[in-house]
């Protein structure tokens, strides 16, 4: 195992444009794996001209062939859902490129470190105040975002119903993430890229407030395959501000648009005609989707 080079530290809060530039042009440098992903996730740092970071890669050999999505294409979806977030005017999704590697092409994203401390209190985004999940009666703290409830009773204050979950012993509790601002946001992204794997695991936090949704490989299928944690806001009109966004995405998938001819290197025409409809069809109802009924709509295992 080996280390970078010194030079100065980047992380989120740096420029996009600088970011960028040091994921696809730095020399990588493994250091080591990640255990438990199904796919090959590299933990690397990468160095340019004096800077340096964190970064993950991973490489398209080292991907797992999956039955409803083509081979070797989870890379180019992880970048392509990290250009339809920044068009949507959030910074939800941490920079990432396609380049090579030392293995390979394959997916180079921002390392983003996370505080070691107790479970988030749900509205810390939204500017609202709501009592966490540690403090809160009845509440058991699962990951930062998420709880265990009373089953036979209402989403705390703060909180957002997700569905019946079983609990060791045979008891069933009520599973809830946070009424977060950025939570919401994340789930209007969601329903853009039609992300079928949105699990707890894929929600980190910073110390400065910051969320950021990873693990965007199961995105842009042409068939609906929503399936996703965050249902909390199902059915319910959407914000204004998401509303905004999506009209400003619509915009940047006109054809000939910049945004459109790089997502046509990364996704199928199909797929990006399906982005689309999925937009216009957001902005038409004006609410957030609900599930199906025809794929499960919650990945397991959720956390």
């Amino acid at each position: 195992m080996t280390t970078a080079a010194s030079g100065s530290e980047l992380s989120g809060s740096a420029p996009a444009g600088s970011v960028t530039a040091l994921l696809s042009e730095g020399e990588l440098t493994v250091l080591g794996r990640i255990p438990a992903a199904s796919n090959a996730v590299l933990h690397c740092a990468v160095v340019h001209q004096g800077r340096r970071a964190a970064c993950v890669y991973k490489p398209v050999a080292g991907e797992q062939p999956l039955w409803d999505f083509p081979d070797g294409t989870l890379a180019q979806r992880e970048v392509a859902a990290h250009e339809v977030c920044a068009a949507l005017g959030w910074e939800l999704v941490p920079p990432t490129v396609l380049r090579e590697g030392p293995y390979g092409p394959g997916m180079v994203q921002l390392w983003i470190d996370q505080p070691e401390d107790a479970p988030e209190e749900p509205g810390a985004g939204a500017g609202t105040a709501a009592p966490g999940a540690a403090g809160a009666p009845g509440l058991v703290p699962v990951g930062r975002l998420l709880a265990l409830a009373d089953a036979e009773r209402p989403a705390p204050a703060g909180w957002r119903a997700i569905g019946l979950a079983e609990v060791p012993g045979g008891g069933t509790a009520l599973l809830v993430h946070a009424d977060d601002a950025r939570l919401r946001r994340l789930a209007v992204l969601d329903a853009v890229i039609n992300n079928s794997d949105r699990k707890g695991g894929h929600l980190l936090t910073t110390a400065d407030g910051r969320l950021y949704g990873i693990d965007h490989g199961v995105t842009f299928h042409t068939d609906d395959k929503l399936r996703t944690l965050l249902w909390g806001w199902a059915g319910e009109p959407l914000p204004d501000e998401a509303l905004t966004a999506l009209g400003r995405l619509a915009a940047a998938l006109g054809e000939d648009e910049p945004l459109t001819t790089r997502l046509a290197a990364l996704v199928t025409p199909a797929e990006l005609a399906a982005l689309r409809d999925r937009v216009a069809a957001l902005l038409a109802s004006g609410t957030h989707p609900v599930p199906s009924g025809e794929w499960p709509a919650i990945p397991w295992p959720p956390v």
